[in-house]
């Protein structure tokens, strides 16, 4: 599983992993806004890849989870909760201005969860775009996928954060990009 995840390389040449990575018991965020990272559902062997882009004009990042089960029935429990979890996103959600430590403008956060496919694996994606304040231009969309198959279950963030953009259509191809870099996970992962 390990070498079926992308590196750095792999994606572009600006890419690199990120000196700090999440916790390793949890996952990412899969409703954003201030909710929590999600949990890793049982007691599976992980495996991690978190991947960064950082520029001028703002910032991509894609974290990379396989998380190996003892069987089949585990993997898909955890598929499972993890559905339930994007299930109970709220489809809107505004938040004022953070101060101190993590500073953040005000903003609006839409998301939507959708079945997905690919290539034998089945789950979910949640889509999330994120609109700050008109007083700070600059917008966020990420996807969340989630997939299972055997014992094995893929979970992908894909982020892109544009600096000086507020408009909804500011990362025209995230969609495209999204899926495929898990596309691509997929197929390396093959038969495994």
């Amino acid at each position: 599983m390990r070498n079926a995840l992308l590196k750095a390389a792999e994606v572009g040449p600006t890419w690199k992993a990120p000196a700090e990575s999440a916790a390793p018991n949890q996952l990412v965020s899969i409703c954003g806004a201030d909710t929590a990272p999600a949990g890793i559902p049982g007691s599976p062997q992980l495996v991690s890849a978190p991947l960064s882009d950082e520029g001028t004009e703002g910032v991509q990042s894609l974290t990379q989870y396989a998380l190996v089960y003892e069987d089949a029935v585990s993997a898909a429990t955890a598929l499972a909760t993890l559905r339930a979890v994007a299930d109970a996103c709220p489809a809107s959600v505004s938040r004022p201005a953070k101060t101190g430590d993590r500073e953040e403008p005000a903003y609006t956060e839409t998301a939507r969860t959708a079945p997905l496919e690919e290539g034998g694996w089945i789950g979910f994606v949640t889509t999330r775009n994120k609109q700050y304040d008109k007083a700070h231009p600059a917008t966020a969309d990420v996807a969340v996928a989630a997939l299972a198959r055997g014992n094995v279950v893929l979970v992908d963030q894909y982020a892109i954060y544009r600096l000086g953009k507020s408009e909804v259509s500011a990362n025209p191809q995230f969609a495209a990009d999204w899926a495929k870099l898990v596309g691509t996970t997929i197929k390396r992962v093959g038969g495994q």
